[in-house]
C-alpha cells in the first residue's frame, strides 16, 4: 500500500496538471465553437458541429454573433431602361377637356420618360389656352398650334376613305391625318437641325386620360404596338408607340393614302387605313391592354347593341386601353356588364372587361350634374389642383403663360401670346 503522505503531497500538483489540462481543452473548444457560430452567420453551408454536449455554450456565443438575416436592401427606385434611348412624345388633337386629360399626359407619360421631347401640334379654338398645362412637362421641343383650314380632297382620298361613322365625314377624316403627320414633320425637321434620330416615337391624343403610367415594356424592338378593343374593322389607332422606323410608317396618315389606292383599297375607315398602312408596308404591330381612356362629350344610346359605343365610367379599373369615356356613377357595372359587352360585335367597339375592370356609363345625355367632384376622386389631389388651375385662368394669366412656353419649350408655330388670350376668352 502506498504510503498515504506521499500521495497526499502529489495531489496539488497533479490537480493542477489536470486543471490546466482542462482550461486548455475549454478554451480550444471555445474558440473553435465560436469560429463556427461566426462562419455559419455568413454562408448558407450547413456545418456539422462534434461537440454537441457543448450546444449550450454554443447558444451563447451565437447569441452574440452577428443574425442569420438576409443583407438590408436599401429601398431605391428601379432604373428606367429606356433612360438611355431618345424618345419623341406626338401629342395631337383639341384641348376640348385638356384640364383633365393633360395633367394625367404630364404626369404619367412625360414624367416617366423625362429626357423624352414632346411635340404638340394641336388647332387653336377656344379651349387652346388650356394647353398651357403643358409648361408643366420636363421638356418641350416644338409647338404648333394652327388655325384650321379645310384641306382639299384628292379623287385617291375619295376613293380610299368613306365618310360613314365619321363625325365629320372625310374632311373629319383628313382633319386627323394632318394633325399626325403634321407632328411627324415637326419630329423630322427637329432631328435634322440637331443632327440625330430617335430611337422611340410614342404618339397618344390630347384627349387621353391615363389612370396609370406607360410602362417600358410597351416598347418593342421592330413591332408596332397599338391598343387592343375599340378596332372599328381595323386596329385602335388612339395611341401607338414603336420604334423610328415602325413609327414613321405609322404617322404617314396622309401621304401613304396613294399607296393604299395603288393597292385597290377601298372605302375605309380611320381605323381600317391605319391596319392597311402597316400591313402594306409590312410593318409588324402587336396589341397590350394600356392604362388610358378617350374623355368624351359625345352621346350615346344605352346600352349599346351590336355596333353601339359603350362609355366607360372613369372610376373604372381598367386598363380600359383607349376606349370612350367620362365621369360617372356607373349605372352598369359587376354581373350587369356582361350580358351588355357579349351583346357587341367584338371587331367594333368593343372593350376588355374582364375581372370586373369595366364599369359603363348611360351616355345619352350631357355630363351629369356634380361630375367635377367625381372626376376629382378619381384622378386624385394633384390633378384634382390642376384642374382648378385651369378654371382660374383669366387673360393675364394667360399671356403670362404662353410667354412661358415660348421661353421654355422649342420652335413655337402659334399667335402671339396676346392675340392668343383674346381668342381663348372671347365671348361665344
Amino acid at each position: 500500500m502506498k504510503n498515504p503522505a506521499k500521495i497526499l503531497t502529489q495531489f496539488p500538483k497533479r490537480a493542477l496538471d489536470l486543471n490546466w489540462r482542462l482550461l486548455l481543452f475549454i478554451l480550444v473548444s471555445v474558440t473553435f465553437l465560436t469560429y463556427v457560430s461566426l462562419s455559419s452567420t455568413t454562408t448558407t453551408t450547413t456545418v456539422l458541429i462534434p461537440f454537441p454536449s457543448f450546444s449550450p455554450l454554443k447558444s451563447i456565443f451565437r447569441r452574440r454573433a452577428v443574425p442569420n438575416r438576409p443583407p438590408l436592401r436599401v429601398q431605391t427606385r428601379p432604373l428606367n431602361p429606356l433612360n438611355g434611348s431618345r424618345i419623341a412624345v406626338c401629342l395631337v388633337g383639341g384641348a376640348r377637356r385638356f384640364e383633365l386629360t393633360g395633367p394625367s399626359i404630364v404626369e404619367r407619360i412625360l414624367r416617366v420618360y423625362p429626357n423624352s421631347d414632346l411635340f404638340l401640334h394641336s388647332p387653336l379654338d377656344s379651349n387652346a389656352y388650356k394647353l398651357l398645362l403643358l409648361n408643366d412637362a420636363p421638356r418641350i421641343a416644338a409647338v404648333k398650334i394652327f388655325k384650321p383650314r379645310p384641306i382639299p380632297e384628292t379623287e385617291s382620298e375619295l376613293r380610299v376613305l368613306t365618310a360613314r361613322n365619321s363625325p365629320n365625314g372625310i374632311q373629319g377624316l383628313l382633319q386627323y391625318f394632318h394633325l399626325v403627320e403634321g407632328c411627324l414633320t415637326m419630329i423630322k425637321s427637329y432631328q435634322e437641325k440637331n443632327n440625330f434620330t430617335y430611337d422611340w416615337i410614342i404618339r397618344t391624343r390630347v384627349d387621353g386620360y391615363w389612370s396609370d403610367p406607360l410602362g417600358p415594356e410597351n416598347f418593342i424592338p421592330g413591332k408596332y404596338l397599338v391598343p387592343p378593343g375599340s378596332s372599328y374593322g381595323g386596329l385602335n389607332d388612339r395611341f401607338g408607340v414603336g420604334d423610328y422606323h415602325t413609327s414613321v410608317v405609322a404617322l404617314s396618315r396622309l401621304s401613304l393614302i396613294p399607296q393604299l389606292d395603288g393597292s385597290g383599297l377601298t372605302q375605309l375607315n380611320s381605323e381600317a387605313a391605319f391596319k392597311a398602312q402597316l400591313t402594306t408596308q409590312k410593318v409588324h404591330f402587336t396589341t397590350r391592354p394600356l392604362p388610358f381612356c378617350i374623355v368624351t362629350d359625345r352621346k350615346y344610346e344605352f346600352p349599346p347593341i351590336r355596333f353601339g359605343v359603350p362609355v366607360a365610367a372613369m372610376s373604372s379599373p381598367g386598363p380600359l386601353s383607349g376606349a370612350k369615356c367620362r365621369p360617372c356613377k356607373p349605372i352598369c357595372s359587376g354581373s350587369c356588364v356582361g350580358p351588355v359587352m357579349n351583346g357587341l360585335y367584338k371587331g367594333w367597339s368593343w372593350t376588355n372587361w374582364a375581372n370586373n375592370t369595366l364599369e359603363l356609363c348611360d351616355a345619352h345625355s350631357e355630363w351629369e350634374n356634380g361630375w367635377e367632384e367625381l372626376f376629382d376622386e378619381v384622378a386624385g389631389e394633384k390633378l384634382a389642383c390642376a384642374r382648378k388651375k385651369v378654371w382660374a385662368l383669366n387673360m393675364d394669366r394667360c399671356v403670362d403663360g404662353f410667354e412661358k412656353m415660348k421661353e421654355t419649350s422649342g420652335p413655337l408655330d402659334g399667335p402671339n401670346p396676346i392675340k392668343f388670350a383674346v381668342w381663348a376668352f372671347k365671348p361665344r
